[in-house]
């Protein structure tokens, strides 16, 4: 039986990534650009509400953990960046070309 694919996802601050299947990092990864495709800024709280709401039913596994373990990926692919501390604001970084 042939193992499945997986990714080490990395972490902004340099800290050891998580090795998680590629298809839930995929569709992760997707729900969170999606999200911010209609929300190009928005609080961490409100990016996890989203990614329930979306994924509730449709992911096998604990999407808060899994959406927290891509974000901090993207976030270290420079896909997506901080905009604030207190709150927490998250946005799309522009021209990702």
């Amino acid at each position: 039986m042939p193992a499945e694919d997986k990714i080490l996802t990395l972490h902004p601050d340099g800290k050891k990534g998580k090795n998680i299947l590629r298809g839930k990092y995929d569709t992760m990864r997707d729900c969170i650009l999606e999200i911010f495709k209609s929300q190009p800024e928005l609080g961490h709280r409100e990016l996890t509400k989203l990614s329930n709401e979306l994924l509730t039913g449709k992911f096998d596994g604990n999407i808060s953990w899994y959406m927290e373990t891509v974000l901090l990926d993207l976030m270290a692919r420079g896909l997506i960046r901080r905009i604030s501390e207190k709150p927490v604001r998250l946005g799309v970084v522009e021209n990702q070309d």
